[in-house]
């Protein structure tokens, strides 16, 4: 098959390409705009082979053109503007790459590479602030008190924030495609994904935040009281579910999986700040300030439908996890510097 991955060069880009290219032709689109996209693709080319196009998704005449020249057979369309702070601050540059960027993505199919199947990296932050789910807290942590697998892909959908209007628009036409144009789509609304290659920063991929600051010796701010939670869920368990829809594509069209570690893969900040402690051997320093707007204090996905239907479970544990990520942290330390 060939396999075309927007966002290529990017975190969870350079992973799936890496997976893919083992038995199929990929194609990364990319316009090598975040920090650390160069690196990954440097480190990419040790790990597989693969083709590379510098483009924008907003480009649809780029984007276009690239799918006429490729016509893949999968597009896994990883592409986006990723925080919800920078949406607040430019609104516009967030529909444009998250919503308009996702519409050029699913024209360039229909109009160069009609019965491509699509998988989409949505996200969690459709379910909106869910105010009416009850929460409360369990020692070092807080959890849902009447959830205890987690969010259902049926809960109702609230876009809250500029980014979680672009995504959950992107969300939606994704889905609709399959309905209208019988587009064979897969849409992940993921959770907390976490690894090696992740250049976090405060506002986006707080595990790795958190690790490099810690390694760097660079000032932490934790937001709130630290005992928020996530179910956090280490790349490869996320590639392995891309791989198994495109796999079974022809059983789960047009489906939507919430994707994350699940109930048995919550963390807390706190907790987080545990574990570095102990691999690196010293306390990890950081200060306390106000509760950021719309933060909630947990979200753990519901996975068991993934499950049944993709015959997925997450391997990793958080513990494993962690230290794998500490570790390469540790032996990359000059990527960071700047």
């Amino acid at each position: 098959m060939k396999v075309l991955i927007t966002g290529g060069a990017g975190f969870i880009g350079v992973h799936t390409a890496r997976h893919f290219a083992k038995s199929h032709t990929v194609q990364i689109v990319d316009n090598l705009s975040r920090r650390g996209a160069s690196s990954n693709l440097d480190w990419l080319k040790t790990e597989a082979k693969f083709g590379f196009a510098e483009i924008d998704i907003r480009d649809s005449k780029s984007l276009e053109e690239e799918f006429a020249k490729f016509k893949p057979d999968v597009v896994i369309h990883l592409a986006a503007q990723v925080a919800v702070t920078t949406s607040v601050q430019d609104p516009r540059t967030d529909f444009d790459i998250n919503a308009l960027g996702t519409f050029n993505v699913l024209e360039g199919v229909r109009k160069q590479a009609p019965g491509a199947m699509l998988l989409y990296s949505s996200t969690n932050k459709v379910y909106g602030g869910m105010e009416d789910v009850r929460v409360e807290l369990a020692g070092d942590r807080y959890r849902y008190a009447d959830l205890p697998f987690g969010i259902p892909e049926s809960y109702p959908l609230d876009f809250h924030s500029p980014y979680g209007c672009s995504k959950g628009a992107a969300d939606q036409y994704v889905r609709d495609y399959h309905r209208i144009y019988e587009f064979p789509t897969v849409v992940f609304r993921q959770s907390c994904i976490y690894g090696t290659h992740q250049f976090g920063i405060e506002d986006q991929g707080w595990i790795a935040w958190f690790t490099i600051a810690s390694a760097l010796g660079r000032p932490i701010t934790v937001y709130g009281d630290g005992k928020q939670a996530r179910d956090v869920l280490w790349i490869d368990d996320l590639v392995s579910a891309y791989a198994l829809a495109v796999e079974k594509i022809d059983a789960v069209r047009g489906d939507v999986f919430n994707m994350g570690g699940g109930p048995e893969r919550q963390l807390s900040l706190l907790q987080t700040f545990d574990h570095l402690s102990k691999l690196s051997g010293q306390k990890i320093d950081y200060a306390f300030a106000d509760w950021r707007p719309g933060d909630q204090k947990v979200f753990v996905a519901d996975t068991r439908k993934a499950e049944h239907a993709l015959g997925w479970k997450a391997e990793v544990s958080p513990a494993e996890g962690v230290a794998k990520l500490f570790e390469w942290v540790q032996a990359n330390k000059g990527l960071f510097a700047v």
